[in-house]
Protein backbone atom coordinates (compact mmCIF):
# COMPACT_ATOMS: atom_id res chain seq x y z
CA UNK A 1 0.00 0.00 0.00
CA UNK A 2 1.23 3.59 -1.15
CA UNK A 3 -0.30 6.28 1.29
CA UNK A 4 0.82 9.73 0.48
CA UNK A 5 -0.24 12.66 3.48
CA UNK A 6 0.54 16.34 2.78
CA UNK A 7 2.98 15.93 -0.11
CA UNK A 8 4.48 19.19 -0.49
CA UNK A 9 7.77 19.55 -2.75
CA UNK A 10 9.88 22.69 -4.07
CA UNK A 11 12.45 23.35 -6.05
CA UNK A 12 14.87 26.60 -6.05
CA UNK A 13 12.08 28.56 -4.25
CA UNK A 14 9.20 27.15 -6.89
CA UNK A 15 6.73 24.83 -5.14
CA UNK A 16 5.98 21.84 -7.64
CA UNK A 17 3.88 20.12 -5.53
CA UNK A 18 1.20 21.24 -3.54
CA UNK A 19 -0.23 19.36 -0.63
CA UNK A 20 -0.61 15.82 -2.47
CA UNK A 21 -2.77 13.43 -0.43
CA UNK A 22 -3.98 10.00 -1.72
CA UNK A 23 -3.62 5.90 -1.02
CA UNK A 24 -3.32 3.24 -3.34
CA UNK A 25 -4.49 0.20 -1.99
CA UNK A 26 -2.54 -3.47 -3.23
CA UNK A 27 -3.47 -5.09 -6.46
CA UNK A 28 -5.01 -1.37 -7.83
CA UNK A 29 -3.61 0.19 -10.90
CA UNK A 30 -3.47 3.26 -11.04
CA UNK A 31 -3.40 5.80 -13.98
CA UNK A 32 -1.46 9.34 -13.11
CA UNK A 33 -2.22 12.35 -15.67
CA UNK A 34 -1.60 15.40 -16.06
CA UNK A 35 0.09 17.90 -18.76
CA UNK A 36 4.16 18.68 -18.68
CA UNK A 37 4.57 21.07 -15.46
CA UNK A 38 1.69 19.12 -13.81
CA UNK A 39 4.54 17.09 -11.24
CA UNK A 40 3.64 13.71 -12.66
CA UNK A 41 7.47 13.27 -13.02
CA UNK A 42 8.48 15.14 -9.63
CA UNK A 43 6.18 12.79 -7.79
CA UNK A 44 7.84 9.34 -9.52
CA UNK A 45 10.89 10.90 -9.01
CA UNK A 46 10.15 11.09 -5.30
CA UNK A 47 8.40 7.26 -4.97
CA UNK A 48 11.77 6.04 -6.37
CA UNK A 49 13.92 8.37 -3.79
CA UNK A 50 15.55 10.42 -6.83
CA UNK A 51 14.21 13.00 -5.01
CA UNK A 52 14.08 14.09 -1.25
CA UNK A 53 10.73 15.69 0.11
CA UNK A 54 10.82 17.95 2.95
CA UNK A 55 6.89 18.25 4.03
CA UNK A 56 4.57 15.45 4.35
CA UNK A 57 4.75 11.66 4.60
CA UNK A 58 5.14 8.92 2.38
CA UNK A 59 4.26 5.44 3.62
CA UNK A 60 5.20 2.08 1.42
CA UNK A 61 4.00 -0.67 2.84
CA UNK A 62 4.10 0.77 6.40
CA UNK A 63 7.34 2.08 5.93
CA UNK A 64 7.92 6.05 5.97
CA UNK A 65 10.01 6.69 2.84
CA UNK A 66 13.38 8.06 4.08
CA UNK A 67 17.14 7.52 4.57
CA UNK A 68 16.33 5.19 7.38
CA UNK A 69 13.91 2.85 5.21
CA UNK A 70 15.73 3.14 1.76
CA UNK A 71 17.34 -0.43 2.00
CA UNK A 72 13.89 -2.04 2.98
CA UNK A 73 11.77 -0.30 0.30
CA UNK A 74 14.02 0.20 -3.09
CA UNK A 75 13.62 -3.84 -3.24
CA UNK A 76 9.72 -3.44 -3.36
CA UNK A 77 9.70 -0.85 -6.57
CA UNK A 78 10.15 -1.18 -9.70
CA UNK A 79 10.24 1.52 -12.45
CA UNK A 80 10.43 1.34 -16.43
CA UNK A 81 11.56 4.47 -18.03
CA UNK A 82 10.29 6.28 -20.93
CA UNK A 83 13.56 5.63 -22.89
CA UNK A 84 14.55 2.24 -22.98
CA UNK A 85 17.93 3.03 -23.69
CA UNK A 86 18.50 4.60 -20.21
CA UNK A 87 17.90 1.12 -18.40
CA UNK A 88 20.11 -1.06 -21.04
CA UNK A 89 22.80 -1.99 -18.96
CA UNK A 90 23.61 -5.71 -20.31
CA UNK A 91 25.92 -6.67 -23.33
CA UNK A 92 23.00 -8.67 -24.44
CA UNK A 93 19.44 -9.33 -23.20
CA UNK A 94 20.26 -11.85 -20.68
CA UNK A 95 23.06 -9.80 -19.56
CA UNK A 96 21.07 -7.14 -18.68
CA UNK A 97 17.78 -9.09 -17.23
CA UNK A 98 20.21 -11.23 -15.31
CA UNK A 99 21.88 -7.77 -13.93
CA UNK A 100 19.31 -6.80 -11.07
CA UNK A 101 19.14 -10.92 -10.49
CA UNK A 102 22.96 -10.82 -9.79
CA UNK A 103 22.77 -8.18 -7.21
CA UNK A 104 20.32 -10.14 -5.06
CA UNK A 105 23.38 -13.54 -5.24
CA UNK A 106 20.80 -16.13 -6.04
CA UNK A 107 22.30 -19.18 -6.90
CA UNK A 108 23.14 -19.61 -10.94
CA UNK A 109 20.53 -22.06 -11.60
CA UNK A 110 17.28 -20.22 -9.82
CA UNK A 111 18.81 -17.34 -11.79
CA UNK A 112 18.63 -18.78 -14.78
CA UNK A 113 15.39 -20.07 -14.22
CA UNK A 114 13.60 -16.43 -13.40
CA UNK A 115 15.29 -15.02 -16.90
CA UNK A 116 13.31 -18.24 -18.66
CA UNK A 117 10.38 -17.88 -17.23
CA UNK A 118 9.94 -13.97 -17.71
CA UNK A 119 11.33 -14.12 -21.37
CA UNK A 120 8.72 -16.60 -22.05
CA UNK A 121 5.97 -15.10 -20.80
CA UNK A 122 6.86 -11.36 -22.25
CA UNK A 123 7.70 -12.98 -25.74
CA UNK A 124 11.54 -12.52 -25.95
CA UNK A 125 13.04 -15.59 -25.17
CA UNK A 126 14.23 -15.58 -28.87
CA UNK A 127 15.55 -12.39 -28.15
CA UNK A 128 17.90 -13.30 -24.98
CA UNK A 129 21.18 -13.32 -27.19
CA UNK A 130 20.95 -10.57 -28.91
CA UNK A 131 22.43 -7.13 -28.30
CA UNK A 132 20.76 -3.60 -27.91
CA UNK A 133 21.31 -2.30 -30.90
CA UNK A 134 19.61 -5.66 -32.55
CA UNK A 135 16.52 -4.63 -31.33
CA UNK A 136 13.63 -2.06 -32.15
CA UNK A 137 12.19 0.56 -29.72
CA UNK A 138 9.61 -1.95 -28.38
CA UNK A 139 11.53 -4.56 -27.88
CA UNK A 140 13.96 -3.07 -25.68
CA UNK A 141 11.10 -1.80 -23.41
CA UNK A 142 10.36 -5.46 -22.98
CA UNK A 143 13.53 -6.51 -22.11
CA UNK A 144 12.96 -3.09 -19.79
CA UNK A 145 10.13 -4.74 -18.32
CA UNK A 146 11.59 -8.27 -17.84
CA UNK A 147 14.29 -6.99 -16.06
CA UNK A 148 11.92 -5.46 -13.42
CA UNK A 149 9.54 -8.53 -13.42
CA UNK A 150 12.37 -10.62 -12.63
CA UNK A 151 13.36 -8.77 -9.71
CA UNK A 152 9.78 -9.54 -8.09
CA UNK A 153 8.50 -6.25 -7.11
CA UNK A 154 5.36 -5.27 -5.13
CA UNK A 155 5.11 -1.90 -7.21
CA UNK A 156 5.63 -1.19 -10.71
CA UNK A 157 6.02 2.32 -12.13
CA UNK A 158 5.58 2.72 -15.42
CA UNK A 159 6.68 6.20 -16.60
CA UNK A 160 5.18 6.80 -20.03
CA UNK A 161 6.87 3.97 -21.28
CA UNK A 162 5.66 4.04 -25.01
CA UNK A 163 6.47 7.30 -25.44
CA UNK A 164 9.27 6.69 -27.60
CA UNK A 165 7.48 3.84 -29.72
CA UNK A 166 5.27 3.05 -32.74
CA UNK A 167 1.43 2.31 -32.72
CA UNK A 168 2.29 -1.30 -32.55
CA UNK A 169 4.72 -0.76 -30.33
CA UNK A 170 2.37 1.15 -27.59
CA UNK A 171 -0.52 -1.82 -28.28
CA UNK A 172 1.95 -4.69 -27.11
CA UNK A 173 3.16 -2.43 -24.21
CA UNK A 174 -0.26 -1.39 -22.81
CA UNK A 175 -1.56 -5.01 -23.66
CA UNK A 176 1.44 -5.81 -21.79
CA UNK A 177 0.44 -3.85 -18.39
CA UNK A 178 -3.13 -5.37 -18.53
CA UNK A 179 -1.29 -9.20 -18.43
CA UNK A 180 0.54 -8.03 -15.88
CA UNK A 181 -2.23 -6.46 -13.99
CA UNK A 182 -4.73 -9.67 -14.05
CA UNK A 183 -2.25 -12.29 -13.51
CA UNK A 184 -0.37 -10.49 -10.52
CA UNK A 185 -1.09 -8.63 -7.31
CA UNK A 186 0.84 -5.70 -7.54
CA UNK A 187 0.81 -2.00 -7.48
CA UNK A 188 0.99 -0.42 -10.70
CA UNK A 189 1.48 2.94 -11.43
CA UNK A 190 0.88 4.10 -14.84
CA UNK A 191 2.01 8.03 -16.24
CA UNK A 192 0.58 8.93 -19.30
CA UNK A 193 -1.27 10.61 -21.62
CA UNK A 194 -3.38 9.00 -23.08
CA UNK A 195 -6.68 9.00 -21.42
CA UNK A 196 -8.10 5.75 -23.58
CA UNK A 197 -5.45 3.95 -21.93
CA UNK A 198 -6.01 5.25 -18.32
CA UNK A 199 -9.59 4.55 -18.70
CA UNK A 200 -8.84 0.86 -18.52
CA UNK A 201 -7.13 1.53 -15.33
CA UNK A 202 -8.80 0.76 -11.67
CA UNK A 203 -8.27 4.48 -10.62
CA UNK A 204 -7.23 7.21 -12.18
CA UNK A 205 -5.49 10.65 -10.37
CA UNK A 206 -5.07 13.97 -12.21
CA UNK A 207 -2.54 16.48 -11.86
CA UNK A 208 -2.66 20.10 -12.62
CA UNK A 209 0.19 22.43 -11.54
CA UNK A 210 1.43 20.49 -9.22
CA UNK A 211 -2.45 20.16 -7.37
CA UNK A 212 -4.40 17.03 -7.06
CA UNK A 213 -7.12 17.41 -9.30
CA UNK A 214 -9.34 14.73 -9.11
CA UNK A 215 -8.73 10.97 -8.28
CA UNK A 216 -11.42 8.70 -8.89
CA UNK A 217 -12.76 5.30 -10.40
CA UNK A 218 -12.94 5.38 -14.37
CA UNK A 219 -16.78 4.69 -14.22
CA UNK A 220 -17.16 8.21 -12.09
CA UNK A 221 -14.84 10.29 -14.72
CA UNK A 222 -17.07 8.69 -17.33
CA UNK A 223 -20.52 10.16 -15.83
CA UNK A 224 -18.67 13.96 -15.92
CA UNK A 225 -18.29 14.30 -19.81
CA UNK A 226 -18.13 18.53 -19.05
CA UNK A 227 -15.16 17.92 -16.54
CA UNK A 228 -13.67 15.58 -19.39
CA UNK A 229 -13.97 17.91 -22.17
CA UNK A 230 -12.72 20.86 -20.18
CA UNK A 231 -9.42 19.28 -19.07
CA UNK A 232 -9.08 16.70 -21.93
CA UNK A 233 -8.87 18.42 -25.59
CA UNK A 234 -8.72 14.94 -27.48
CA UNK A 235 -10.91 12.78 -26.36
CA UNK A 236 -11.67 9.25 -27.36
CA UNK A 237 -13.40 8.74 -30.20
CA UNK A 238 -16.00 6.34 -28.82
CA UNK A 239 -16.44 8.37 -26.01
CA UNK A 240 -17.43 11.77 -28.01
CA UNK A 241 -19.64 9.61 -29.89
CA UNK A 242 -21.18 8.45 -26.48
CA UNK A 243 -21.45 11.67 -24.94
CA UNK A 244 -22.96 12.89 -28.65
CA UNK A 245 -25.84 9.92 -28.45
CA UNK A 246 -26.86 11.07 -25.12
CA UNK A 247 -27.72 14.20 -26.36
CA UNK A 248 -30.26 13.01 -28.41
CA UNK A 249 -30.90 9.78 -26.68
CA UNK A 250 -32.16 9.89 -23.06
CA UNK A 251 -32.28 6.18 -22.62
CA UNK A 252 -28.76 5.76 -22.90
CA UNK A 253 -28.01 7.71 -19.50
CA UNK A 254 -29.78 4.09 -17.78
CA UNK A 255 -27.18 2.06 -19.32
CA UNK A 256 -24.36 0.86 -17.03
CA UNK A 257 -20.86 2.91 -18.34
CA UNK A 258 -18.43 1.73 -16.14
CA UNK A 259 -15.16 1.40 -18.89
CA UNK A 260 -15.03 2.44 -22.15
CA UNK A 261 -15.19 -1.30 -23.08
CA UNK A 262 -18.72 -1.43 -22.05
CA UNK A 263 -19.16 2.12 -23.90
CA UNK A 264 -18.10 0.43 -27.68
CA UNK A 265 -20.19 -1.98 -26.79
CA UNK A 266 -23.29 0.56 -26.62
CA UNK A 267 -22.22 1.96 -29.61
CA UNK A 268 -22.45 -0.69 -31.45
CA UNK A 269 -25.56 -2.35 -30.16
CA UNK A 270 -26.91 0.93 -30.81
CA UNK A 271 -25.89 1.03 -34.48
CA UNK A 272 -27.22 -2.10 -34.73
CA UNK A 273 -31.04 -0.48 -34.04
CA UNK A 274 -30.15 2.21 -36.79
Amino acid sequence: MIIVKGLNFSYKEKQILHDLNFKINPGTWVSIIGDNGSGKSTLVKILISLLQYKKGQIMINGLELNENNLSDIRPLMGIVFQNPDYQFIGFDVRSDIAFGLENQNLPREEMQQKIFEVSRSLGIYDLLDKKPQELSGGQKQKVAIASVLALEPEIIIFDEPTAFLDPQGVKEIHNIIKNIHQQKNKILITITHDLSFALQSDEIIILEKGHLLKHDKPANFIKEPSFLEKYFVNLPLSLKLYYELLKKDENLSHEKTESLQKIKEILWQYSLKM
